[in-house]
């Protein structure tokens, strides 16, 4: 392959396909990561936005850095004023000219470029790339905090400008691949070995969970608003003698959890750690609520919790079926409190051990095999004389 420039997120936060995707992509071209540039205005009155800054000049000092064989992390500075035409305008010089001085010091000639966000739009065709690629994980304009109808028009100029565009879960594909543009699916894939470490027995439980008595409910994940809050609280109620964790940076307000003695909320725990709190879980939970976001979603800890051994309970969210001997899929709250009951009841050691090594072929070294030939496939044939020079 060609080397990559990627417009992605922030490096550092908790892993997603972002990471998984470019970290096996550098194993074999390097890879210049562009941390997250501006999808928002930037609102200098509230404290995270003021942090997120400072961390964003102090990584620009930096340079690009290494973070992993092949993959170097670059952060560019760009006016956080993406509704500005004459910021959008600068911003276009000056990644133009970062991005052409990083090339220089890494030795990088001839490129493709990638990006997992529809705001890099406006920068597409323009860095001199000789194939781009757009690599989507979401409904971006069902989020909360952009411009939706702004949000869908980048997003459909960049549809259109790209040669070749992966999808994670096949209701993004149908969404996207209409007027003539191609999508590939490109499912996401588990970290298997990394969480299969829960079933090492020694492996510590973690100190929070070591004098936990009974049943322990689990999740982690990022505690936002397209999580069903109210569906935990309402299953911590009616079963009071377990315990319900959740692992996780919390966004919204979780009184109704809080408030209730029988919940624990952790903050955020480092990716390294959750194998350990995994193997505390009795059942593991994967209740969003259905809405325009949720569709589309494709959860990467559905088969995090499953290289982990754990049965799942979830909401009836498309990306969550396909693995009915494992995740248990319901309609109602009822249901849901049944299924939790279930494999509080039934579940085993033989079984955790045979949900995990279900998950082996499933490891991002094998999506990103696929991922890879499509890539190249497409280069062969955009450039069919270089193809068959170098063969």
């Amino acid at each position: 392959m060609l080397p990559i420039v990627c417009f992605a997120k922030d490096w550092g936060l908790d892993p997603t396909s972002n990471d998984h995707v470019m970290r096996e992509l550098a194993r074999t071209t390097p890879v210049l990561w562009l941390e997250s540039i501006a999808t928002r205005a930037a609102n200098l009155g509230e404290r995270g936005d003021l942090h997120k800054i400072v961390r964003k000049l102090r990584g620009f000092a930096e340079g690009a850095r290494e973070v992993a064989p092949g993959l170097f992390v670059a952060t560019p500075l760009v006016l956080p004023l993406p509704a500005s035409p004459v910021a959008r305008e600068l911003n276009a010089h000056i990644l133009r000219a970062f991005v052409a001085a990083h090339r220089k010091r890494l030795g990088i000639d001839r490129f493709q470029l990638w990006t997992f966000l529809p705001m890099a739009e406006r920068y597409v065709g323009t860095l001199g790339e000789s194939l781009s690629v757009y690599y989507c994980t979401d409904e971006w304009a069902q989020f909360r905090g952009v411009d939706r109808d702004t949000t869908l028009a980048m997003e459909q100029r960049l549809l259109r400008k790209v040669q070749l565009t992966f999808a994670t879960s096949p209701s993004l594909v149908a969404a996207k691949a209409h007027a003539g543009v191609e999508v590939r699916l490109a499912s996401h894939g588990v970290d298997h070995a990394h969480f299969a470490r829960a079933l090492a027995p020694d492996l510590a439980v973690p100190p929070e969970l070591a004098n936990v008595r009974g049943p322990v409910i689990g999740f982690f994940g990022l505690l936002e608003d397209w999580i069903d809050h109210e569906l935990a609280a309402h299953c911590a109620r009616q079963r009071p003698e377990w315990t319900f964790v959740f692992v996780g940076t919390q966004k919204v307000d979780l009184g109704r959890l809080s408030a209730l003695p029988n919940v624990l909320l952790l903050d955020r725990r480092p990716y390294e750690a959750l194998p350990a709190y995994c193997k505390r879980f009795t059942v593991a939970l994967c209740h969003f609520k259905q809405n325009e976001l949720t569709q589309y979603v494709n959860p990467i800890k559905l088969r995090e919790y499953a290289s982990a051994g754990l049965p799942v309970v979830a909401t009836d969210i498309p990306g969550c079926h396909g693995y009915p001997e494992w995740c248990t899929v319901t309609r109602t709250p009822a249901a849901f409190l049944a299924a939790l009951d279930h494999w509080v009841a039934t579940d085993t050691p033989t079984l955790r051990r045979a949900r995990s090594d279900s998950m082996r072929s499933e490891s991002w070294e094998a999506r990103v095999d696929a991922i890879r030939a499509a890539v190249n496939e497409k280069l062969a044939a955009t450039y069919p004389a270089r193809a068959h020079q170098k063969r």
